[in-house]
């Protein structure tokens, strides 16, 4: 055996070169041999764990939004050959693991003395789905989470030599579950610590922890419905809230809902459906939706029968409210475009949803939180200072704009409003009242909307809560 070693050569340098390059699998690990894919193919739920991990990655590293990581047109695409069942569990492990990724992250830190080893490949995203489903999901059993934990590392050939420490760790973690249960409970770490300190200082820190608690659970589904909400409530098992919207009481896929295909309802956030209701378009009035994207408000403009220009800098997300108006037996003018360098004869209204950091809607968009730094708030703001004095030059004397955000942030608010009257005297606000229908504890002192996620309790969590958003309402003397 040994003369049998020795009769075989180590490969040539021109041997070497002549090799092919290694296969890549659906997610991305270089594969040394096809025996490795197949294992992932063939071990149930372990494409869908390898996938989320990719994913995790591609949104904390790459500065991928999570909704575009599994859109069809995704690139790359973690989610190829996956059956649906695996990209819906793939799905609900990232959402969830970004959603607790503070405590996740507090957890791990705990439990590595030496902290995660360098060129580890996906080892940090890895852990991080295990210990999600380990400590918020329920569904694997803790041993069978462990062992895809461990597999997923050994399949990429960075974390391979991880494998034990992956082993190892998530059992402890076991361990020490209801410790970091009880942790996860006091929502210390579930908002980055800017954010958090940004929400102390401008609601206090009550108001702010109540956010932050918020934020951590699954949305309820809110739909805006064409007409009779009762009728609708009853039908979809929901209830009526005091805005208009209804809200389910549990989830089912959208397209088998009563009234999808015949087009009487169209899903919106509660919060996100009043700044087009504040602006109270009129039939026949010329309308501006100048951020108009995916087209919820779009829909609501033309349902009240206003000739609407729907204004989106996306022709991509244009040909999703193109489809969304189709179904809805709606019409309104399609223009792509940037909102800035938009020209037309002047509006008699204006709806200004203005690119934001988002943070209201982190209870929907959970990488929102993880994303976003400090500097790009600023960024925004000046986006949405030049956005708005066009906005004022398009507005016919006597005509309206409403100004909204689906920000937490006073600079995309109430700051935002109160340079702009600065900078245009012929402006005025006009305040809002509960006539306009937003809940009186909706409308701050100035007049302005301003709603909160920890808004609208409930002692059923399927039933609670809003998404943060701010709106005013602007009208130019005539």
């Amino acid at each position: 055996m040994t003369g049998d070693h020795k009769s075989n050569p180590a490969p040539s340098k021109q041997r070497r070169a002549a090799r092919p390059p290694r296969a890549m699998n659906r997610q991305g690990f270089a594969s040394a041999d096809a025996a490795r894919e197949t294992e992932a193919a063939r071990t149930p739920g372990l494409p869908a764990r390898i996938a989320a991990a990719a994913i995790l990655a591609d949104v904390l590293q790459g500065g991928h939004r999570l909704d575009a990581c599994f859109s069809a047109h995704a690139v790359p695409s973690r989610l190829n050959g996956l059956d649906p069942r695996d990209v819906a569990l793939t799905r609900s492990i990232v959402t969830v693991a970004l959603r607790r990724l503070g405590v996740l992250r507090y957890a791990l830190t705990e439990l590595l003395d030496k902290g995660l080893p360098r060129q580890a490949g996906r080892l940090e995203q890895t852990l991080i789905v295990a210990a999600a489903q380990l400590l918020f999901l329920e569904t694997t059993a803790d041993h069978a989470a462990v062992d895809l934990a461990v597999r997923a590392a050994r399949l990429d050939p960075k974390s391979a030599g991880f494998a034990g420490l992956t082993n190892g760790l998530l059992r402890n973690l076991l361990r020490r579950r209801e410790e970091f249960l009880d942790v996860a409970a006091q929502g210390e770490h579930d908002a980055p610590p800017w954010l958090a300190q940004r929400w102390r200082q401008r609601y206090g820190a009550e108001t702010a922890q109540a956010i932050i608690v918020a934020q951590m659970r699954e949305p309820p589904l809110d739909l805006t419905v064409k007409s009779d909400p009762l009728l609708w409530a009853e039908r979809l098992d929901g209830v009526v809230l005091p805005t208009g919207s209804v809200r389910l009481r549990s989830r089912a896929a959208i397209v088998d809902l009563p009234g999808y295909a015949e087009g009487a309802w169209w899903v919106q956030d509660a919060a996100a459906a009043l700044p087009a209701r504040l602006l109270d378009a009129q039939p026949g009035e010329r309308v501006l939706d100048m951020c108009a994207a995916p087209g919820g408000k779009t829909a609501q403009l033309a349902q009240a029968g206003a000739e609407v220009i729907a204004l989106d800098r996306s022709a991509e997300r244009l040909k999703l409210l193109a489809a969304n108006l189709e179904r809805l037996q709606l019409r309104a003018d399609i223009a792509v475009g940037d909102a800035v360098g938009y020209q037309a004869q002047p509006f008699d209204a204006i709806l200004l949803d203005a690119p934001c950091s988002a943070t209201g809607t982190i209870r929907r968009h959970p990488d929102v939180a993880w994303t976003k730094k400090p500097g790009d708030i600023e960024t925004l703001a000046t986006l949405q200072s030049r956005m708005l004095s066009h906005a004022a030059k398009l507005t016919r004397p006597g005509g309206r704009i409403v100004y909204c955000t689906c920000s937490l942030e006073p600079e995309e608010g109430e700051t935002q409003i109160a340079h702009f009257l600065r900078r245009n005297p012929d402006f005025r606000r006009k305040p809002l009242t509960p006539a306009d229908g937003a809940p009186a504890e909706f409308i701050c002192a100035e007049g302005d909307l301003r709603t909160l996620p920890s808004l609208w309790p409930d002692a059923d969590p399927r039933l609670s809560g809003v998404d943060g958003f701010f709106a005013a309402r602007l009208v130019r003397e005539g």
